[in-house]
């Protein structure tokens, strides 16, 4: 396999996850007794531009379909975080009513309601049609489509170039990165400025933070990655800002070549400064990834193991993308965890995909009282333990597996 950035031949492995079903193609009841298409999970990382990414087995289309069922807005810190932004964008940025703002991957509308609180003109791009009614049932202009070069002169030629474009958690999901980047420099004004929010890769590296890589994430970003994509494409990085949001995140600000006009950041020469000390441009930062993630689940499994034969029941909450790697990485099916509750209508009633385990409203939980309760998002961890305390009432305890395993006390 070629670098999907630069072309250079991928000899350097980061990771081997064996295989499992796309993160999110939940199984129903009647699929159940369907066979699951299963592909390789296997990460390489490019020694010529440093971009990490999975080989390729699948195609986006397969991933983001129709009845794809992640929806932003049943996280309320993910909602908080995504009001500031639009807040802090407003002031930055001068918007005003006649300014255009164009997210891409804009999922149910969850952020861009909040431009139109501001009465600025905004479109979506979003490709998934579950997603875009619910953004459509708010109001929002939605071209249901995927985001490329392509799309990006049809736009431009409508009149719709944009003040400000957002991609948050988009990026790494793309095959043909160096069209999906390249577009956004068609779609902005000559003045005009590009947000990309993404996960952290020196994050996921140094915080073994392995669930994060499931098929529908192509790539896996640093900001020496992401510096050179951009340059080859016609944009250049302006400004770095740092998150807590999944687990680490960066966002990068970035503008056209040839005609941007803001003043560059010194904190984007000192991110590539720590990202170079730390290894990222070096083999050897990435040689002990897979022993890491095989402790993990090893740790994991063990106290699966252990709880089962001391008669306590196990369930989870979060029916993530990120635990679905996790199970399906242990092969964990129902016999260990019961059951996952998640609150989004979309995904309940339905089977995680690979371990079967089936979703469930959050009564279940109440009715059931788990001795154990999984948090399978543990990037939400402090919001999931505050939203279900009552669980410490029947002597219920928490437990994360990523970074570590850990029982909460």
């Amino acid at each position: 396999m070629k670098c999907r950035h630069c072309g250079s031949k991928l000899k350097l492995p980061l990771l081997d996850l064996g295989s499992s079903p796309p993160s999110n193609a939940y199984l129903t009841s009647s699929t159940l007794s369907d066979p699951e298409k299963w592909f390789p999970l296997r990460v390489m990382v490019c020694e010529r531009c440093w971009l990490v990414q999975t080989e390729d087995f699948t195609q986006a289309n397969e991933l983001f379909n129709a009845d794809y069922s992640y929806f932003s807005s049943f996280s309320n810190s993910w909602l908080a975080h995504s009001q500031s932004y639009v807040a802090d964008m407003v002031v930055r940025f001068n918007l005003t009513n006649k300014s255009h703002v164009v997210e891409v991957a804009s999922n149910d509308g969850y952020l861009l309601q909040y431009f139109k609180a501001f009465n600025i003109p905004c479109t979506g791009v979003e490709p998934t049609a579950s997603t875009a009614a619910v953004a459509r049932a708010k109001d929002i202009s939605i071209v249901e489509d995927f985001f490329g070069k392509r799309l990006a002169n049809e736009l431009a030629a409508q009149g719709k170039q944009a003040d400000l474009t957002v991609a948050n958690n988009v990026l790494a999901h793309v095959p043909d990165i160096n069209d999906f980047v390249a577009g956004f420099a068609t779609l902005l004004k000559p003045l005009g400025v590009a947000t990309f929010e993404f996960h952290h890769l020196l994050k996921l590296i140094e915080e073994n933070q392995f669930d994060t890589i499931y098929h529908e994430h192509f790539s896996y970003l640093s900001l020496t990655a992401v510096n050179s994509i951009c340059a080859v494409n016609g944009l250049s990085v302006f400004d770095v800002e740092e998150y807590p949001t999944h687990g680490g995140s960066l966002r990068v600000f970035v503008q056209r070549i040839d005609c941007g006009q803001q003043a560059r950041s010194s904190r984007v020469d000192k991110m590539l400064q720590r990202e170079g000390k730390v290894g990222i441009s070096n083999a050897e930062f990435y040689a002990r990834f897979q022993a890491k993630t095989d402790k993990i689940k090893n740790d994991f499994l063990a106290f699966l193991l252990e709880a089962k034969s001391q008669g306590k029941s196990v369930a989870a909450y979060g029916a993530a993308a990120k635990g679905n790697t996790l199970l399906n990485y242990a092969g964990i099916r129902s016999d260990l965890i019961s059951f996952v509750v998640d609150l989004n209508p979309a995904k309940q009633d339905k089977f995680m995909p690979g371990s079967r385990i089936p979703i469930v409203e959050e009564l279940r939980l109440k009715q059931e009282k788990p001795d154990y309760v999984v948090i399978l998002p543990w990037n939400l961890k402090e919001e999931l333990v505050l939203q279900l305390k009552y669980v410490r009432t029947w002597g219920g305890r928490f437990v994360t597996a990523v970074p570590a395993m850990r029982i909460e006390p």
